[in-house]
């Protein structure tokens, strides 16, 4: 099978990228940049130059392909109205290019937001919809499409993908408790983050492309929920750095821009994805990967 790949040299997309040609497929990465560019062809991937502002490049390398697979995204934290419109145009791109085909369209979400003090599970749908939510409503957006027959498929991403080279969310906190000098928790740290090994993740993605149907939707988690003490604890520990909790309503304050999704409780469960694609994770743990240095250590 020929995929295309968007974000295909990103910290989920060239991992997946790497499935992918293991697997025996053929895969064409978007790229931006001459190192992305180099990097995909190194590994033996062929390359399309654009970016997600580029509609043109986006349909060309959907209609060349067997399958598409949408990793990318801007993560402008700086303007994320403009992250959010651009990702909506993008996925707008790709259903058109695939529409009346079976040609499968995956694409990058989410398990943060779906439910609070309960499991969020795959049937769970967003309330997010139009080019001013969040990632522009592209889930609903690809999931309306799959009702229309579009083989559309939603990968939902714990919000914790981790292993050595993360500079994602956990390393954003390890970076905290560093400056601060304290690893610490919102309130009693019983909140609770998703979390999935990198190589669990890239496994879970391309057994979705080869067995999902259209309007399926897949959680990429491996943990359901570590607690963000148990997290807290393992960064203190990795980091040679006491551990405290910080009042909730400080959370922002503490933590800067990650501290309101460090206070949120944010269980998701893969139940139903085991289930259907026969996935099982097999990485290490979140804190296994802290104990093991993959974020640092005391210095």
């Amino acid at each position: 099978m020929n995929v295309f790949v968007t974000g295909a040299s990103g910290w989920i997309g060239s991992a997946v990228v790497d499935e992918l040609l293991a697997g025996g497929h053929r895969v064409t990465g978007l790229a931006r940049s001459n190192a992305s560019a180099a990097l995909l062809e190194a590994k033996g991937a062929a390359v399309r130059r654009g970016d997600l502002d580029d509609l043109d490049a986006l349909r060309a390398g959907a209609n060349d392909a067997d399958a598409v697979l949408h990793l990318a995204n801007k993560h402008d934290w700086s303007d994320m109205a403009a992250s959010n419109r651009a990702e909506r145009a993008a996925v707008e791109a790709l259903v058109a290019a695939v529409e009346g085909t079976d040609r499968p369209l995956l694409l990058a979400s989410g398990t943060a937001g779906l439910a609070q003090g309960r499991l969020a599970t795959e049937a769970d749908r967003t309330a997010f919809r139009g080019p001013d939510a969040p990632r522009g409503g592209s889930e609903n957006l690809a999931l309306d499409a799959a009702e229309r027959g579009v083989h559309a498929v939603s990968v939902r991403f714990a919000p914790t993908v981790h292993g050595a080279g993360d500079h994602g969310f956990v390393a954003s906190l390890v970076a905290v408790a560093r400056q601060t000098g304290v690893s610490a928790y919102p309130g009693d740290g019983s909140n609770r983050w998703p979390a999935v090994h990198r190589s669990d993740a890239a496994r879970a993605v391309a057994l979705g492309l080869e067995k999902a149907a259209g309007g399926d939707v897949l959680h990429v988690v491996a943990e359901e929920g570590v607690t963000t003490r148990t997290i807290a604890e393992a960064i203190g520990q990795a980091c040679g750095l006491p551990v405290e909790s910080v009042p909730t309503d400080a959370a922002a304050e503490h933590f800067g821009w990650i501290g309101g999704f460090f206070a949120l409780d944010l269980a998701a469960s893969s139940a139903v994805t085991r289930a259907s694609l026969g996935w099982t994770p097999t990485g290490p743990t979140l804190v296994e990967d802290l104990d093991a240095g993959a974020y640092g250590s005391a210095r």
